[in-house]
């Protein structure tokens, strides 16, 4: 598809789109309520135009005067609700303003355009949004898809970031090419039904008994995955291993990886990061954990906690 320009900095690349989009809306809506049934809480809604149209953003505590503000940034296939299933927001244990930005190109409410993913148009993107929330400066956070986003914010803006936290982010080596890693990742893919969804979240994504969802919560993701698979159009470029432009990345950051992430293994990803990145803070391995990191409450409990004592 050949790209289109949208505004003078940013190019769309791809677009991806829910096939029957006022059905398909209508069934993410329903989903979204009954995430905040389940969770007792309301999400609050903030739309940003940005130069890859409409941008959807869930808030919590935005209106309270807080002096900390943490920005979410979600994985490929989903949707930055995710981080609070079984309100594991509240484990960061730190009043703040937390902004969970959906993605454009993602299975969201988002608009599906998306731009070259090599470039910094990603940077200028996310940018727009916080122009467009009013955040002067934040502390983001972004699990695999969604850490290397928060390198394209920072190798733009870096003055807007406090520091950067990356959950087995998608950009510190290429996806991984295992014959496991590769049979649990396809197996959704080509036969999308709740029993392969289920198969991949267990064996890639979650690593039980420590590491897991409440029965609930896991049903609303494996209905969401098929959801996903099934009524959306992904064209969305995947994520790639920065490599050398990881050295060009001042903005303090803190790693946080799953020893048991399938698609990005922990201990590479580490060891380039070692490599590249001089502003790299702290490397923390949670023994027994997924790539679904997000979903981890001891992550987020380090996340609120070094937050805090900034």
């Amino acid at each position: 598809m050949p790209s289109s320009t949208l505004s003078a900095d940013i190019k769309v690349k791809h677009r991806s789109y829910f096939k029957d989009k006022k059905s398909d809306v209508d069934y993410f809506e329903n989903w979204v309520s009954q995430l905040e049934k389940n969770n007792g809480r309301t999400y609050e809604r903030h739309t940003v135009a940005t130069s890859l149209g409409e941008t959807h953003v869930w808030g919590f505590n935005t209106q309270h005067d807080y002096p900390d503000t943490l920005v979410i940034f979600p994985g490929a296939r989903t949707t930055s609700l995710i981080w609070d299933f079984d309100r594991g927001l509240d484990n960061l244990n730190h009043p703040m303003k937390i902004y969970m930005v959906e993605t454009n190109g993602l299975p969201n409410l988002s608009e599906g355009n998306t731009p070259e993913i090599h470039s910094l148009e990603y940077g200028c993107w996310a940018t727009e949004v916080l122009n467009g929330l009013n955040i002067e400066t934040a502390y983001v956070a972004g699990a695999s898809f969604g850490g290397l986003i928060c390198m394209k914010l920072g190798l733009l803006s870096p003055e807007r970031i406090k520091a950067a936290f990356l959950l087995n982010p998608g950009c510190l080596q290429p996806f991984s090419l295992r014959l496991k890693n590769l049979y649990y990742n396809l197996l959704p893919i080509l036969r999308p039904n709740e029993t392969n969804v289920l198969t991949f979240l267990e064996q890639a994504v979650f690593c039980k008994p420590n590491h897991q969802l409440s029965p609930t919560a896991e049903k609303m993701l494996v209905d969401y995955e098929v959801f996903a698979l099934t009524r959306y159009k992904d064209n969305t470029q995947k994520p790639y291993y920065m490599d050398r432009q990881l050295a060009q990345f001042t903005v303090d950051t803190f790693l946080l990886e799953g020893d048991q992430d399938l698609l990005f293994p922990h201990q590479k990803s580490i060891d380039n990061a070692r490599k590249h990145m001089k502003s790299l803070k702290q490397v923390v391995v949670f023994p027994k954990v997924g790539h679904g990191i997000e979903t981890y409450d001891k992550a987020l409990n380090f996340i609120g906690k070094t937050i805090q004592k900034s």
